[in-house]
């Protein structure tokens, strides 16, 4: 397999609001893609964009996707602000989705996308389900990169904003639309622009 410009990688989750911009990002500088959802059309994507459709928690999904890759950015992740089971429907794929992917016996460089909070009793207490996913979701796969050899680099910006690839608008961009809405005149968080979120999961790789 062939480096630098040459790459082939694997990115999950492809048609999510951050992960558009990596993938656009990546074809960009010239690598060939496997990605997992449907990606709308970007140039590049017709002669190097593989589109595969995976199920985070059927174990060897994502193998069809993944074999021949030098790499793996794996964000793709149930994305909810409020859930009836948290358990079923948030942490449970987040965390079995993570492994299945890294159980996947490839050799090169994995990259994992995890925005995360790491104190998961607040979490508990404030109901930031999706939050204690992100951080039970790491905790396995350092464990479980630590355990097999696996080169795992995790990124961890703040709360994302910025323009939008996809048709349709996002969560995360919603819940800016509401504070608008709202008339909130702060709401003090970390933010980082989502074209930044995608230079640095490039530059880790």
């Amino acid at each position: 397999m062939s480096t630098g410009m040459g790459k082939v990688v694997c990115v999950t989750g492809a048609s999510g609001y951050t992960v558009s911009w990596l993938v656009k990002l990546l074809l960009d500088r010239g690598h060939p893609r496997k990605v997992e959802h449907l990606m709308t059309a970007i140039k590049g994507a017709q002669e190097r964009l593989h589109l595969f459709e995976a199920n985070l928690t059927e174990e060897g999904s994502f193998d069809s996707a993944i074999d021949g890759c030098e790499g793996v950015f794996h964000t793709a992740t149930p994305v909810f602000l409020s859930v009836a089971d948290p358990q079923a429907e948030l942490i449970e794929p987040a965390v079995k989705g993570t492994l299945n992917v890294l159980r996947n016996p490839l050799k090169p460089d994995v990259v994992v996308d995890e925005t995360w909070f790491s104190d998961t009793v607040f979490c508990e207490e404030t109901k930031q389900w999706y939050a204690i996913s992100k951080t039970l979701t790491e905790e396995a796969a350092r464990k479980f990169a630590d355990e097999n050899n696996i080169d795992l680099v995790t990124l961890h910006p703040g709360f994302i904003i910025g323009p939008l690839l996809q048709p349709t608008l996002n969560l995360t961009s919603e819940s800016v639309v509401n504070l608008i809405k709202e008339g909130r005149e702060d709401w003090p968080n970390r933010y980082v622009d989502v074209r930044d979120v995608a230079r640095g999961l490039v530059h880790i790789f």
